[in-house]
């Protein structure tokens, strides 16, 4: 009875893949024939829809039944050498491009030696001496057990703070989720810039231009390297100034000067302000734009909402962080992940679903899909704060993982702590963008007094 039950469960699953693609077509139904009829507005309308993180799952779904992986010749990213495209949906398809760095390769590095004026950085880098240098040393000055003793602590009270201080009504993105990285690039890193908010914009342009300008855009280039020259020649300055004052200091920047003392390979001072420039680019709108997402998801859903308070009146920073992972879940900062096939290959191998990659390919890795994919992922549908942190794909997968991942995991759930005590907690407005990949504003308030 074994093989039958086997047969019956893989049954089960199946049934739950075309369920939700009948549920995601009866929802898309309408937006998707207003695109096709309704002229530009209609297009403008379905584009809308699909903008939306529960529109993009709603395709998902569909493709994830009918398609799993798609594959359209011809060069449509144009920030990157390539041709053609394929989007991979489900789980184990998503997981296998992400581990399989031999043929799905990272391509941000003709751009990430653009923005350093020379030099990659390690996210760009396939394995190799450099990459292992360079993470080694990285991971000497960012160390994990900073975050029980200095990083959650300093988070912790800069957004009380922030909390406290406001009217009952706060601006997230712009008032609190971005400043507390600016504040830690200040008292951690040791590199505030000259002020936050001309380090906010640097950050932001030269993320949105390195990780998320996949069309190429010369006005988003233009204003990443103004801003990149910017950044490069004030963490000169400060690599600079620091050696000059004959203090090191325990932080990033002090730590990584006194691996230089020590005579470490690759830790001259163009190696730590490119390996910092770097980090400080994906540090602070990672953690403004997944803070802010992940409290929208938690206001549109008043069981979660009231599950996460209750956490937040316990002291149960555990339940806390569950509630606000699974929230992101819903909305990723990246719903998509990049590669680029270094070799002809195929995806899912072996299986009915099996796709041939020609060698130049650009790959979207779904990981909004890949977490909502029943065949990996009990009832993905519901908000469940039993899943396990290693299942989710939030911060990337495999070696290239977003080398603050741990950092991100502790200190979201810190942000968004003092404003979940509040009560009345509310949305004021949906979250605004403004045509750009970021939240740039989302206000909410609560009961004063």
């Amino acid at each position: 009875m074994g093989w039958l039950g086997n047969i019956a469960a893989a049954g089960r699953i199946r049934l739950a893949h075309y369920g939700a693609a009948l549920s995601a077509g009866t929802a898309l139904a309408g937006p998707f024939l207003g695109g096709l009829t309704g002229g530009a507005a209609g297009k403008a309308r379905l584009a809308a829809a699909l903008a939306t993180p529960e529109g993009q799952r709603q395709a998902f779904a569909l493709q994830r039944a009918l398609l799993p992986t798609a594959l359209k010749p011809g060069q449509d990213i144009a920030a990157y050498a390539n041709t053609g495209t394929a989007i991979v949906t489900r789980h184990a398809d998503v997981i296998e491009v992400l581990e399989n760095e031999a043929d799905f390769a990272v391509v941000y590095e003709p751009r990430m030696r653009r923005l350093t004026d020379g030099e990659n950085f390690f996210l760009g880098m396939q394995d190799g001496a450099a990459y292992t240098r360079d993470v080694t040393n990285m991971r000497a000055a960012v160390r994990r057990g900073d975050l029980a003793g200095m990083v959650v602590p300093l988070a912790a009270r800069r957004a009380a703070e922030i909390v406290a201080a406001a009217p009952g009504r706060l601006d997230v993105p712009l008032e609190l989720a971005r400043r507390i990285p600016l504040h830690l690039l200040d008292r951690y890193f040791g590199t505030p810039g000259p002020s936050e908010a001309v380090m906010a914009e640097w950050t932001t342009v030269l993320f949105w231009y390195l990780f998320a300008d996949l069309d190429g855009d010369p006005k988003i280039e233009a204003q990443a390297m103004t801003a990149a020259a910017g950044l490069r020649a004030w963490m000169d300055g400060a690599i600079a100034a620091r050696k000059a004052a004959g203090s090191g200091g325990d932080d990033i920047l002090g730590r990584c000067l006194a691996l230089q003392a020590a005579g470490q390979p690759g830790m001259d001072d163009l190696g730590i302000r490119n390996n910092l420039i770097g980090l400080v680019i994906g540090f602070v709108p990672t953690i403004a734009k997944a803070t802010t997402q992940a409290l929208a998801q938690l206001l549109q859903r008043p069981a979660a909402l009231a599950t996460a308070q209750a956490a937040v009146r316990a002291g149960d920073d555990a339940l806390l962080a569950a509630c606000v992972f699974e929230a992101m879940r819903f909305d990723p900062g990246n719903p998509m992940i990049y590669r680029r096939a270094v070799r002809d290959t195929t995806v899912a191998r072996g299986t009915l679903r099996a796709l041939h990659i020609p060698e130049g390919t650009m790959v979207l890795a779904a990981n909004l899909s890949a977490m909502f994919d029943p065949l990996a992922w009990a009832a993905p549908e519901e908000f469940r704060t039993d899943r396990p942190w290693a299942q989710y794909i939030l911060w990337g997968w495999g070696m290239h993982t977003c080398f603050g991942e741990h950092i991100n995991r502790a200190v979201i759930p810190q942000i968004l702590k003092p404003l979940l005590a509040r009560p009345g907690l509310r949305q004021v407005a949906p979250i605004e963008k403004g045509g750009t990949p970021f939240p740039i504003g989302y206000p909410v308030a609560w009961n004063a007094g």
